[in-house]
């Protein structure tokens, strides 16, 4: 099976897994039981096994969308007869052991024909389906590797070469389901009723907000509805949904991001806390301490879901992978030192205290990661782009960030302690890292501007209107940004989209970053030219190739969704110094 760009996929989540939807129906991303597990479906690098529902019709058009506020999705076909939806969501509240796939078909004008097979297939493919066998109610089961298959609504299947396919009559008006479960675990003897299946997933998704005034509104919730679904009952969110994708083809860029970055789920965190005090602000908070409290100052900058250590990188063999990408699993993150984590966790502990949302051992995790940049604060690190180790200035200036945060709303004499922490690292930056026009420049020996620069005065390290920070905008906006895309930085003489994609996340830090001096219409400008670079299914990626209007690396991607919905907020109104507003 061929894969297809990437803005033509669909998401589905239930916070423990993700599945990838193609437009002919196909689910060619599913791992199983949770997010870094081998995928039973994994069409998407090349591997075989697939699920797929499409019309027999080969004549007809997809579309598609999701229901508002949810990861419910509506796969639509309109063939040369008529229209067949199918209605796909991962059942919720999710169980952490058994992956339950709901589908449900419906025929809108007139009799459908739908074709429908089944193809799982566990470790990238390799294991197909053995003990397969129906039973007197039509149900199939069967084992996969170590996993149990139970498939319902199928009866009239068959077996071809070691999968069932079936050809499904549905008539208009009615609806046919078809409930998909895999598990790591004996299957339980109770099966999943479609229809209270479907109505608790309705539910859960009911609990995603009607936010406020907001730009985008829609978009805006659903990014906050996809930031849901990536949010593990750990609390600990997931930076994408897939492996391997290529940010560049056959640039050797091709990471797993399967698992948690502190930074990112503080991002999500505070991007939410900036619309209310939401329970993914909870969940940041509770995920991000608890680390803290664990490691100290050994914080790794990823973790699992269940906070373990992230495996380190492998090739799995046999893939073919996505075209110009690679088959990588695991990550080599569990090796770097991330200074500026630390500052994104004060930021967000700081966005937690001011929603009235830290207790006693919240407290506890923003002394350690104090004590962590009192200590650490002039080690070199990899940075916000894990590129070599540096004395980078962002990392620095980051921290001085999250210290000037929780000074603001910390009991004395603690406050003033730690606002001098942030000056004396804004001096010690200033010495080594002032570009002579003025500006920051990435570290003491690299003068080139970065746009993760715009990052740390957005969050407080030093005021808009310092000329340092100044001069830091009008570098960016001037040798960054093209066609209205920001990219991170220039990785050589090349033109800027010859060496890698815009960076959409940081197209929302230049909208806010100019929405912070004043200049709402040029952070409109960049809040929609990059709100624009998404599919049909609202998805973004890591980064945005302009020249061929095509998304890059892993699908979907945590931190732009966030920063999507900080920008939607912040500029829905005007500019407000977080740091000075009164406790609830």
């Amino acid at each position: 099976m061929r894969p297809e760009v990437l803005r033509e996929y669909a998401f589905l989540a239930d916070g423990e897994r993700g599945a990838l939807v193609g437009p002919r129906g196909e689910i060619v991303w599913l791992c199983a039981p949770r997010w870094d597990s081998d995928p039973v479906f994994s069409a998407l690098m090349g591997g075989a096994g697939a699920y797929i529902v499409t019309p027999v019709d080969p004549w007809f058009v997809w579309g598609g969308y999701y229901e508002p506020g949810s990861l419910v999705w509506r796969s639509r076909w309109v063939t040369s007869q008529g229209a067949v939806e199918c209605r796909e969501a991962l059942a919720m509240p999710a169980d952490p052991h058994r992956t339950v796939l709901l589908r449900r078909l419906e025929a809108l004008e007139r009799r459908e024909v739908v074709r429908v097979v089944l193809d799982p297939r566990a470790e990238f493919g390799r294991l197909g389906l053995r003990g397969l066998r129906r039973d007197e109610d039509g149900v199939w089961t069967a084992r996969t590797g170590p996993l149990h298959v139970r498939w319902s609504g199928a009866a009239d299947a068959r077996e071809v070469e070691g999968r069932l396919e079936l050809e499904l009559d549905v008539s208009a008006g009615d609806a046919h389901d078809l409930v998909l479960e895999v598990s790591d675990r004996s299957l339980p003897h109770e099966r999943v009723d479609p229809p209270t299946a479907w109505s608790e997933t309705e539910n859960q998704w009911r609990r995603v907000p009607q936010v406020g005034a907001v730009l985008g509104e829609r978009d805006a919730r659903h990014a906050f509805a996809v930031l849901t679904g990536l949010t593990s009952a750990s609390g600990g969110m997931v930076a994408a949904a897939t492996t391997a994708l290529p940010e560049r083809s056959d640039a050797g860029r091709n990471y797993d991001y399967r698992y948690c970055w502190i930074r990112d789920q503080s991002y999500a965190g505070r991007a939410v806390a900036a619309d209310g005090a939401h329970p993914l602000l909870d969940s940041a908070i509770g995920f991000v301490s608890e680390r803290l409290l664990t490691d100290g100052p050994r914080l790794r900058p990823a973790y699992t879901v269940s906070g373990g250590l992230v495996p380190a990188e492998r090739e799995v063999p046999r893939v073919v992978g996505y075209p110009g990408g690679g088959n990588t699993v695991g990550n080599n993150i569990d090796r770097q030192f991330q200074l500026d984590a630390f500052g994104e966790a004060l930021l967000l502990l700081a966005a937690g205290a001011r929603r009235d949302r830290l207790d006693s051992s919240h407290w506890r995790a923003v002394e350690v990661a104090v004590d962590a940049v009192r200590v650490h604060g002039d080690d070199p690190g990899a940075g916000v782009w894990e590129t070599e180790t540096r004395h980078w200035t962002h990392s620095r200036l980051c921290c001085a960030a999250g210290l000037r945060a929780v000074a603001a709303v910390a009991p004395r004499p603690q406050a003033s302690e730690w606002a001098a922490l942030a000056d004396e690292m804004v001096t010690r930056a200033t010495r080594d890292s002032l570009h002579p026009s003025g500006r920051w420049q990435r570290a003491p020996d690299d003068d080139r501007v970065d746009a993760s620069l715009l990052l740390p005065v957005i969050r407080g390290a030093l005021p808009p209107d310092d000329p340092r920070s100044r001069a830091t905008l009008q570098a960016v906006l001037s040798d960054l940004v093209r066609d209205g895309f920001v990219y991170r930085f220039r990785h050589n003489a090349r033109p800027l989209d010859e060496a890698e994609g815009a960076f959409l996340l940081c197209g929302f830090l230049a909208a806010l970053a100019t929405h912070q001096v004043g200049d709402s219409t040029t952070a409109r400008a960049f809040y929609e030219r990059s709100r624009s670079a998404c599919g049909p299914a609202g998805l973004f990626s890591e980064e945005y190739d302009v020249r061929q209007r095509q998304q890059r690396g892993n699908l979907p991607q945590a931190f732009v969704h966030a920063l999507m919905f900080e920008a939607s907020v912040r500029l829905a109104r005007p500019w407000t110094d977080e740091q000075h507003l009164p406790q609830p």
